[in-house]
């Protein structure tokens, strides 16, 4: 009978040993970018070069699942080499006192077919804030190249500036206070 139960619950063990999945964000496939809009008429953009991110899950619709990414101040990349070093100076990020832009996920919940909602810790700038952010679930496929599993989402959001105390000195008349998030990325399972 112990013999039994040692069997069973070492069975249990191995197979729920690798439930979870992780999926790597991949770097040639993916942005994450923000907008913010400039004296109330036109929305300027940017992005972060230097992101990592995983999604840990155990199901396959994702409703279970953790995010965590990071994104290297230092690789913001607005098409202007004079704006990047303007957000990059003590004025907005001060990249070389908070060089890491961090978020890590409390909930990831299934609110439509495709459509979660995301609520976790950003830290940026020194500031830990709750924020909640929108993501769509655009498919899975396996990568004909790779032949891995790939997952893709469209997340969205909103922040303020103010909330991380960035670019303090400058009026939300010169610069919205409202600064929009978008990642397009995609995931490799395994």
């Amino acid at each position: 009978m112990k013999k039994s139960i040692i069997v069973a619950a070492a069975s249990l063990l191995i197979s729920t040993a690798g439930f979870s999945q992780t999926w790597s964000w991949d770097k040639a496939h993916s942005q994450l970018n923000f907008g913010i809009t400039h004296l109330g008429i036109n929305e300027v953009d940017g992005g972060f070069g230097t992101v990592s991110a995983t999604i840990t899950a155990s199901k396959d619709d994702f409703s279970d699942a953790s995010v965590e990414l990071t994104a290297d101040v230092n690789s913001i990349n607005t098409g202007v080499e004079q704006r990047n070093n303007h957000l990059k100076s003590a004025d907005f990020f001060d990249a070389a006192k908070y060089g890491t832009l961090t978020f890590k996920s409390t909930s990831f919940k299934k609110v439509g077919d495709k459509n979660y909602q995301v609520t976790g810790d950003l830290t940026l700038h020194g500031v830990t804030k709750s924020v909640v952010l929108n993501a769509v679930l655009n498919g899975t496929t396996t990568n004909p190249m790779s032949k891995k599993p790939v997952a893709g989402f469209k997340v969205t959001g909103v922040i303020k500036r103010s909330d991380f105390a960035l670019g303090a000195g400058f009026p939300t008349s010169m610069l919205s206070d409202e600064v929009i998030l978008t990642a397009n990325a995609e995931f490799v399972k395994g």
